[in-house]
């Protein structure tokens, strides 16, 4: 009897050998503890000593690739920047603090790094200007001092002739005081600026007084409140426009006639955020 269980053992051992079908090497209880991908006796016993590796799963076998899985996730580039210069700011500190010759050569390093980048995205944004023209801010307000001399006169040139332009629509409100400083030294500038482009000029006084500039002059009797002004500081200029019948403020204080131009220029020929 004995001899017959033995028998169907030796049989069956064989015939797994054969069919060349791998089965897990059996584990004991440490296979089972809580450490468990460290090798226990009885992996040694089958996967070492007895090198039945070719029959048994020695290791466990690693899922293949699929190549349809969506690729990981990158870093974003601003986090990567954060970092660089959280990294570069760590190095300063620690070379400060701890002023050794290795503290003092990572950083140097390390900001010599940077500043070669800084360098490369320079020259990058220069050459990406000049082969995309409509990206270079430049040509609308140039720096160089022959392209900007330039650029002013056909400013002014062009400010000037829609002036003379405006002045067959607009006219000027100009408020002042007798006993204002500031009006003696601008009304002399705002007569040579009528009689250069033609506006109209309506002096308007706001405490009686005369001016010498404008001696046709009017008291106030309302057309102050009528232009919208909540001030009563003076020297104060106000474009009318006598179509629409819509004043305009242009300021108050002392103005030049460069100034006069520019403003009365923006606030009637150019649209908000085209000329900047």
């Amino acid at each position: 009897m004995k001899t017959a269980i033995r028998s169907a053992i030796a049989l069956a051992g064989a015939l797994l050998v054969v069919s060349g079908v791998p089965i897990r090497a059996q584990s004991s209880v440490e296979d089972r503890s809580p450490d468990a991908t460290r090798p226990s006796p009885s992996q040694d016993f089958y996967c070492g000593a007895r090198k039945l590796g070719t029959w048994f799963y020695c290791d466990k076998p690693k899922p293949r690739p699929n190549p349809n899985a969506p690729p990981p996730p990158s870093t974003a580039a601003s986090e990567r920047l954060a970092a660089i210069a959280k990294e570069l700011d760590e190095l300063k500190a620690r070379a400060i603090l701890e002023p050794s010759e290795v503290n003092v050569t990572a950083y140097i390093r390390f900001q010599r790094e940077q500043l070669d980048r800084a360098s490369m995205f320079s020259d990058v944004w220069q050459r990406s200007m000049w082969q995309n023209p409509e990206l270079d801010y430049t040509l609308q307000r140039p720096v160089s001092t022959l392209a900007k001399r330039a650029w002013i006169d056909n400013r002014k040139a062009e400010q000037e002739q829609a002036l003379r332009n405006l002045s067959k629509r607009y006219g000027i409100f100009y408020f002042y005081a007798q006993s204002c400083g500031a009006c003696e030294i601008f009304a002399p500038i705002l007569k040579s600026l009528s009689m250069n482009s033609g506006f109209n000029v309506v002096a308007v006084s706001m405490d009686g007084g005369p001016n010498r500039e404008f001696p046709n002059y009017v008291v106030d009797v309302g057309q102050h409140a009528k232009m919208g002004l909540t001030t009563k500081a003076t020297p104060t200029l106000v474009l009318y426009d006598t179509v629409t019948r819509r004043p305009i403020p242009i300021g108050t204080g002392i103005l030049s006639a460069d100034e006069i131009t520019e403003r009365i220029f923006m606030l009637t020929s150019t649209k908000v955020g085209s000329d900047f």
